[in-house]
C-alpha cells in the first residue's frame, strides 16, 4: 500500500482520487488558492541524504558560528539547568501529552500543572496562577484585555515605564487595537520610576499601571509600594512584571498592592533560548473567571481519590467567542513542567542563594569596570538584579565590536552605553571580559 505524504494522513492513492474526484478537483493543490506573485512552482535543489550524512552537515555548519561568551540579558538569561530535568521532561510521558484534554490519560502532566500553579501563587503572594502564557509579552497584553474586560477601574488609559523591551511593548499594541484605550508612558528617574511625574499622570481616566522589577535595566524598582498606593487612590489596576528568580528574593507582589503578576517564568528550567519562554500570568482572586489561558484545578475521583483537571476553561476554543476571555489558543505546558522540576530540585534555599548571587554578581562586576578609565559603571545609582549599564567614553558599538573580537557579546543601548548580563554561567569568564574591556577603553 502506498500512501501520500505522512504517515499520520495515511490515505491511500485511490482514496484520495476518490475524495478528489467527489468534490470535482483534480489536484490537491486546487484545495489552495496561492497568489502567482508568491507561488513557487521550481524545485528547493535540496539532495536526500543519510542521517550520518546529514549531521555531520549540520555540525559543520554549527561550526561555523562565533564561538562568543554571552553577557547578554534584557529579557533572555541563560542560568544553569540541572541535567536531570532534561532526563525526566523527557519522558515520552509528558513528551506526548501535548494539550491534558483527558485526564483520566494526563494525571501526572496535569498535577506537575498543578503544582506549577501552586509555585508560582507562593512566589507572588496571589491567589490564582494559570499554567502559563507564550511569553512575558502576551501575558501583558492578555493583563491589559483582563483589566478592559473587569473594568474595576473604568478608565481608558494604560501607563507603562518609557523604557519597556520593545517587544512588550510593540504586543501590548497589538493587544489594544480595536479597543478604545491609549498607551502612554511615565518618566523614570536614574533607573527607576519617577513617582512625581507618575503622580501627574494617573487619574480617574487611568485603567492600569504596569511597572517591573528588575527594570529593562537591570535596575531594582525601589517604589512599587507606592506605585501600588497610587493606583489604589484612582481606582486602577496595578501589574507588576517581574520573573520567578527575582521574586524569590524581593518584595512580594501581593505585598505592594499588585492585582496582577507577569512576566517570563523560563527564567528557570530552559537556558536562555531567545525566543522560547514561557508566559507567568498570576492575579487576585476576583479576576478568577477572567483569567485567559488554561488552569488546572484539583478533584475527586468517584473514588474519592485526589485527581487534577483542566477547569474554568473560557478560552475561544472552548466557549462562544463573544463570552471567551481570550483567543490564546495553546500554552506552553513543557516548559512549565520544567521550570516547576527545576523550582522543586533548587527548593526555597536554593532559590533565593540563586537569586541572591544575581545581585551580588552584577555589583561585583560593576565595581570591577567602574574601576577602567573611560567607564563608568552602574549608571544608575541603585540596586541591580543580573545586569547593570556602563557608561563609555569611547562610543559603545566601537567597544562592542573590540569585545566581539577579543570572544565576549554585550548589549549596545545608547551611544555611550553598554549593558552586561552576569549569571552563575559566565560568571567563570568575567576576569577575560574585564581584561577586554580595560583594551577596548584605551
Amino acid at each position: 500500500m502506498t500512501h501520500n505524504g505522512t504517515p499520520y494522513a495515511s490515505h491511500t492513492e485511490a482514496e484520495t482520487s476518490a475524495m478528489l474526484s467527489t468534490i470535482g478537483v483534480e489536484r490537491e493543490e486546487e484545495l489552495f488558492d496561492i497568489p502567482g506573485d508568491v507561488r513557487f512552482e521550481g524545485s528547493f535543489g535540496i539532495p536526500s541524504r543519510d542521517e550520518r550524512t546529514t549531521r555531520a552537515l549540520v555540525d559543520r555548519t554549527l561550526g561555523e558560528n562565533d564561538d562568543l561568551v554571552e553577557f547578554l540579558g534584557r529579557g533572555h538569561y541563560d542560568h544553569y539547568v540541572p541535567s536531570m530535568i532534561d532526563h525526566l521532561a523527557d519522558r515520552s510521558e509528558f513528551l506526548t501529552s501535548y494539550t491534558q484534554y483527558q485526564p483520566e490519560i494526563a494525571q501526572g502532566f496535569l498535577q506537575v500543572l498543578f503544582e506549577y500553579q501552586s509555585m508560582i501563587v507562593e512566589i507572588t503572594g496571589l491567589d490564582v496562577a494559570n499554567c502559563s502564557m507564550y511569553d512575558a509579552a502576551t501575558a501583558l497584553g492578555e493583563a491589559a484585555t483582563l483589566a478592559i474586560r473587569a473594568r474595576e477601574a473604568d478608565g481608558d488609559h494604560v501607563l507603562v515605564p518609557e523604557r519597556l523591551h520593545e517587544g512588550r511593548r510593540r504586543t501590548l499594541e497589538n493587544y489594544l487595537i480595536g479597543h478604545e484605550v491609549r498607551i502612554e508612558t511615565y518618566p523614570m528617574d536614574d533607573g527607576t520610576a519617577d513617582l512625581a511625574a507618575l503622580e501627574e499622570r494617573v487619574g480617574e481616566q487611568t485603567l492600569l499601571v504596569y511597572a517591573e522589577s528588575p527594570t529593562v535595566r537591570g535596575t531594582i524598582e525601589e517604589n512599587l509600594g507606592s506605585i501600588g498606593n497610587i493606583c489604589d487612590e484612582h481606582d486602577g489596576l496595578f501589574i507588576v512584571g517581574s520573573d520567578p528568580i527575582a521574586l524569590a528574593l524581593l518584595e512580594s507582589p501581593a505585598s505592594v498592592g499588585a492585582d496582577i503578576v507577569i512576566g517570563d517564568a523560563a527564567t528557570l528550567g530552559l537556558p536562555a533560548a531567545y525566543g522560547m519562554g514561557t508566559g507567568l500570568f498570576a492575579c487576585r482572586e476576583a479576576f478568577l473567571r477572567q483569567v485567559p489561558g488554561r488552569l488546572v484545578g484539583a478533584s475527586e475521583d468517584s473514588t474519592g481519590r485526589r485527581t487534577y483537571t483542566l477547569t474554568l476553561q473560557t478560552r475561544e476554543q472552548h466557549i462562544r467567542r463573544e463570552r471567551a476571555t481570550s483567543n490564546i489558543c495553546t500554552n506552553q505546558a513543557w516548559v512549565a513542567l520544567r521550570i516547576a522540576m527545576h523550582i522543586a530540585w533548587l527548593g526555597p534555599e536554593g532559590l533565593v542563594e540563586l537569586a541572591e548571587g544575581c545581585v551580588t554578581r552584577a555589583r561585583d562586576l560593576a565595581e570591577r569596570l567602574d574601576e577602567i578609565k573611560g567607564i563608568k559603571a552602574p549608571v544608575h545609582d541603585r540596586h541591580h538584579f543580573r545586569e547593570f549599564v556602563a557608561h563609555t567614553d569611547q562610543p559603545a558599538p566601537a567597544i562592542a565590536a573590540d569585545l566581539e573580537a577579543a570572544g565576549y557579546a554585550v548589549h549596545v543601548v545608547g551611544d555611550h552605553e553598554i549593558q552586561l548580563c552576569v549569571t552563575e554561567v559566565n560568571a567563570g569568564s568575567i576576569g577575560g571580559l574585564v581584561d577586554a574591556v580595560e583594551e577596548a577603553a584605551r
